[in-house]
């Protein structure tokens, strides 16, 4: 059974009404004749191009508002003709409206290309080190392998029971509907927690798209088991909350139901491998991330990929949001990162490296075994997932680590696992010290950040 959507406000939409009267949107006459729009010919994202140069870069005919920054946002519905980018401007500047929005659309920050898959259930016990160079203590990786032997002497192995967001696509956690939906071979079902579908309205968040399934692999894959690869933070509880469509798209509602959801359900690390395209700004939408930040969220997300967002964007641009951009097996900069200031952290996302980087050696992927794209019902290693996306997860992983670790005692607030993460990361010579090197504080080393000897200024 699935619940029904928020309805939109009457005293709201006729709000916006006299918005669009008094600026002067409507002809003579044309108020009286301005009716809501049935919602049954609204256009439902899921049929938006997957291109944003075809298409506007919003729901049509909503906007989203707030009236308080703690309320929740309601979808109200714009009549035909009218810009929704001036009406949210206009409406936020009026008295009792704390935030308005077009119902901008986001897009996953990960380039699926050839799948390349490889056998999941046979090779060498231990082979995953010659897939998994993200997670070694060599040119371009994390140390995970340092940090598990951090994180069993501490007693939390695998960061055990740290509570995460994944807010993407879904994650292949279970079969459902005859066949229609399989659960991965390589994700144990006691470590995944009850989530929810803001695409589909319901509480069965079943990934359509795969990304969300490699995200969530990349985090909490099982380890030791003898399937498959491993996972960086891999006793973990993932919750997954499906906020984007089986096309990789999402809406600003979604997203920001999807950020105050997780809030309210007790997650200590939330991440959002998603992005707005450059410029687009969301007051809901960073409202409900300072939500999630003042209750104890650790809130990681991907900077974005050239080519797709054009600079670092929304989630990653909001408040107390950890920005991640990508790094490559030889520990370059992606050549899809960003040279931004806004960059926090870089952590792998595979591929090639900018043409600047010395030791650039490989083009090599982020794998994980995952559903293959857009396949719920086929699993295999998929090779080409690259991306900002990517990176963002081996940060999410890294910060439940180091939560679990008790590294930071009592002091574990977003803030501290920030300054643990930035403080111990590890800056390649060649990058040099300029702010816009695009590689922020560093490459992750989730080794030194759970590790209780290393000492930062923090």
């Amino acid at each position: 059974m699935t619940e029904p959507r928020k309805t939109d406000s009457t005293c709201l939409f006729a709000l916006i009404l006299m918005v669009l009267i008094g600026a002067g949107f409507f002809g003579s006459g044309a108020a009286s004749a301005a009716t809501e729009p049935d919602p049954a010919t609204q256009t439902d994202v899921t049929t938006l191009s997957q291109s944003y140069e075809s298409a506007e870069p919003w729901v049509p005919g909503e906007v989203i508002v707030q009236k308080t920054a703690e309320s929740t946002p309601v979808t109200v519905q714009v009549p035909e003709g009218a810009d929704p980018v001036k009406v949210a401007r206009r409406l936020q500047a009026r008295p009792g409206i704390a935030a308005a929005s077009p119902n901008f659309i986001a897009r996953a920050s990960a380039f699926p290309n050839d799948p390349g898959v490889q056998p999941w259930k046979s090779g060498t016990p231990g082979g995953w080190v010659g897939k998994q160079w993200n997670f070694l203590d060599s040119t371009g990786g994390i140390d995970v392998t340092g940090a598990w032997k951090n994180l069993r002497k501490a007693g939390r192995p695998g960061a055990e029971g740290v509570r995460i967001a994944v807010i993407d696509s879904g994650i292949a956690y279970r079969n459902y509907g005859h066949g229609r939906f399989l659960k991965s071979p390589d994700l144990k079902r006691s470590h995944i927690g009850n989530g929810r579908d803001f695409v589909d309205n319901d509480r069965i968040p079943l990934d359509r798209y795969g990304h969300g399934t490699h995200i969530a692999s990349t985090i909490g894959q099982t380890t030791n088991n003898g399937i498959g690869l491993t996972g960086i933070a891999y006793r973990s509880k993932m919750i997954p909350v499906r906020v984007l469509n089986r096309n990789g798209f999402g809406t600003t509602r979604d997203i920001t139901d999807g950020v105050r959801w997780a809030a309210n359900h007790n997650v200590k690390v939330a991440v959002m491998s998603l992005n707005f395209p450059c410029g687009q700004k969301s007051k809901v939408l960073t409202n409900a991330l300072q939500y999630a930040h003042d209750r104890g969220v650790v809130l990681v997300a991907s900077a974005g990929n050239n080519g797709a967002t054009f600079c670092p964007s929304l989630p990653a641009t909001g408040p107390g949001v950890i920005a991640v951009g990508a790094s490559t097996a030889g520990g370059c900069l992606a050549d899809y990162s960003f040279r931004s200031e806004q960059i926090t952290l870089t952590a792998p996302g595979g591929g090639r490296g900018q043409i600047d980087c010395p030791t650039d050696t490989v083009n090599r992927p982020v794998m994980q075994l995952s559903m293959l794209f857009e396949q719920p019902t086929k699993f295999g290693i998929e090779t080409r997932w690259i991306g900002t996306s990517m990176a963002a997860a081996h940060v999410a992983g890294a910060a439940a680590m180091v939560v679990a670790s008790d590294v930071l005692g009592a002091k574990r607030g977003p803030r501290q696992v920030r300054d643990r993460l930035t403080g111990t990361a590890a800056m390649p010579a060649y990058a040099g010290t300029a702010p816009d090197n695009g590689f922020g504080a560093g490459i992750v080393d989730v080794a030194r950040a759970t590790d209780p000897g290393v000492v930062t200024g923090s």
